[in-house]
């Protein structure tokens, strides 16, 4: 697993175990969030901007108005989100063995509307109109928008959780090319391809309850992140 500096994982042991279940949790999510938004929704992404923004010009190009408003509301509702995050964390510091306060609670933030978004589609059946479409559409992306910016905040306790391209390709290079490979990036790059699976298979077989999946992903993985934390506050009083 690589960070944002370029480093690998195992230059940063103090990322436990822990750390690693809750990223690879937070990547399944982004998974089935991505399957969700993508085939029922606006076939837009919730938090690969890099694919939005091609598909922006492509619709700009064929000149489909309905493609060119899915992209703008993923895009919009990434941004909002990451830069509301940006906001909270601001000043949390590098989390180090654990992560801070403020990006749990952005996560915690993020499975809210998430379990809300979840409530709606059930509502509808899992067929929502093209109204609540847009508005369900913003909300994830919203939700990925915070997400990769709580992962950004985290420092050299996290990596990218919702665009693995880059860890892809620094798993390749340092792995096949140096022969140091993370055990852990295929845990990332299964992880999103099993919570995009189960998405679909939910979406196909029980539609009202495919926005669950998220939601429960993300409090798990929340859960999981806190184990650290717990840990170092038993450890200083017992001591």
């Amino acid at each position: 697993m690589s960070d944002r500096r370029g480093g690998r994982a195992d230059e940063h042991p103090e990322r436990g175990t822990a750390l690693h279940l809750a990223l690879v949790l937070l990547v399944a999510a982004s998974g089935a969030v991505e399957a969700i938004s993508f085939t029922a929704l606006e076939h837009v992404f919730a938090g690969v901007m890099t694919s939005n923004l091609a598909l922006l010009g492509m619709a700009i190009g064929r000149g489909q108005a309905t493609g060119v408003t899915a992209a703008v509301l993923a895009l919009t509702g990434f941004a909002l989100g990451a830069a509301m995050t940006a906001r909270l964390t601001r000043r949390s510091g590098d989390g180090g063995t654990c992560w801070p306060a403020p990006v749990m609670f952005s996560l915690a933030g993020e499975a809210v509307v998430l379990a809300a978004g979840a409530v709606i589609w059930a509502a509808l059946g899992g067929t929502p109109g093209q109204t609540a479409q847009d508005a369900l559409q913003f909300g994830a992306a919203a939700t990925m928008g915070v997400q990769s910016a709580a992962m950004v905040a985290a420092g050299r306790a996290a990596s990218p959780t919702t665009y693995l391209t880059g860890t892809l390709a620094t798993y390749i290079v340092r792995g096949a090319g140096a022969g140091r490979p993370d055990r852990w990036v295929p845990a990332q790059l299964t992880a999103l391809m099993v919570g995009a699976g189960i998405s679909m298979v939910l979406l196909r077989e029980a539609r009202g309850w495919a926005g669950v999946l998220p939601a429960v992903l993300v409090v798990c993985a929340i859960l999981t992140a806190a184990t650290p934390m717990i840990r170092m506050r038993r450890s200083s009083g017992g001591g």
